[in-house]
């Protein structure tokens, strides 16, 4: 994963640019999110038909719990990617959401 926090603006360019800019990289964490998910449910969904054909073997399913949770943390990270991006596209509208969930404080 690259690590933009440390690297400056590599060129200057109008707010409408920058905001634009800005978007894109949120649609393509999004999509990324996105994709980490499904990647999530197929695995769950192949544990689940494992399990579903062996009858003489009992497995103790500790990675369902763990794959629930990494795709809850998944699907909050989207929902602020979603607000972030909203934010930046109706610039002259109040954003539909609040974020963080419940109005309080990140």
């Amino acid at each position: 994963m690259q690590n933009y926090a440390a690297t400056g603006p590599l060129v200057a360019v109008p707010n409408s640019d920058s905001r634009q800019l800005i978007a894109a990289e949120l649609r393509n964490l999004i999509a990324q999110v996105e994709g980490s998910m499904r990647l999530i449910e197929a695995a769950m969904m192949r544990e689940a038909g494992d399990r579903a054909g062996s009858t003489d073997v009992v497995v103790l399913d500790d990675l369902t719990p763990r794959y629930a949770t990494a795709s809850a943390a998944l699907g909050a990270c989207k929902a602020g990617l979603d607000v972030a991006l909203q934010c930046l596209t109706d610039a002259d509208e109040p954003p539909a959401a609040t974020w963080p969930p419940g109005g309080g404080r990140i």
